[in-house]
Order: C-alpha cells, then structure tokens, then sequence
C-alpha cells in the first residue's frame, strides 16, 4: 500500500520521498522458479517485471518481460530454466529515503519503468513511473476540512 493513499492535506510535492510513493506490497519469486511461472505470474498479474529474492528478503535480481523474451527468441523452453539462470543480476535500486524528484531524473536517465526500494540489502517496495504520478495527484490534491 502507498502511504501517499492516506494524505489528508496538501503537501509540497517537492518534498516527497520514495517512502511516501512506493508500493510495499510487492510480489517476488524465488531464484528457483521456473520461467514459465515467471511468465504466468507477469500476463496474470499485468506486470513488466518481478524482483527475485533469497528467503530473508534479499535482493538478487530481477526477471523482466525481456529476459523471458531472450529465453525464448533461443528457443529455450521456458519451463526448464530458472530466475537465477534468465535474471539481470545489475539492478538499478533506490532507498526509502530518496527524494521523488532524484528517483524521477533516474528513470528518465535510464528509460525504467520501475525500480526496487531496498533497505540494506532487503526488498521493501517497488516505485513506478505511475506510483509517482498518483503521489503527486494526491499531495497537491484539495481535501475539504
């Protein structure tokens, strides 16, 4: 859930942080799953990517819609290959407390959609492109008292 969903006043979108935009219910595969469940899991759930976590929360890489796309342009069946063998181990991360407006330079600078939010080395969210434009709609929103 957004934190931004609970704002009840204005606030200089200006002063947003990650913290207040992120999503923190995230969903995350294990380094063992198959790509074909990967695959399932981003036509159900309508997503570009999922993180890859160890059992702590770990991140250790990302699986996108064109790592799957690699596999199968090599004519590799899906169903005998791992998150850990199709994953990008150099993911681009953010922390909580990034201003909104440095995460928004980065993905710009680096055509993403979305990046990880980690504390230490443990996956806590996931901010998007979208996530930011709902943020900023709800913080210059105007609330009746």
């Amino acid at each position: 859930m957004r934190k931004a969903a609970y704002f009840t006043r204005t606030r200089d979108p200006q002063t947003l942080t990650v913290r207040d935009v992120m999503e923190d219910a995230i969903l995350t595969v294990s380094p063992q799953a198959k790509g074909s469940t990967i695959a399932d899991i981003l036509a159900e759930r309508n997503v570009g990517s999922v993180p890859v976590v160890e059992e702590d929360g770990t991140l250790v890489g990302l699986v996108s819609e064109f790592d799957l796309l690699r596999v199968m342009d090599g004519s590799i069946d899906l169903g005998r290959v791992t998150a850990t063998d199709i994953m990008t181990r150099d993911v681009v991360t953010v922390t909580e407390e990034m201003p909104v407006k440095d995460v928004v330079h980065l993905l710009q600078e680096r055509h993403l959609i979305r990046v990880p939010v980690l504390k230490g080395k443990t996956l806590v969210g996931v901010v998007a492109r979208r996530d930011i434009l709902f943020g900023y709609l709800r913080a210059t929103a105007n609330y009746l008292p």
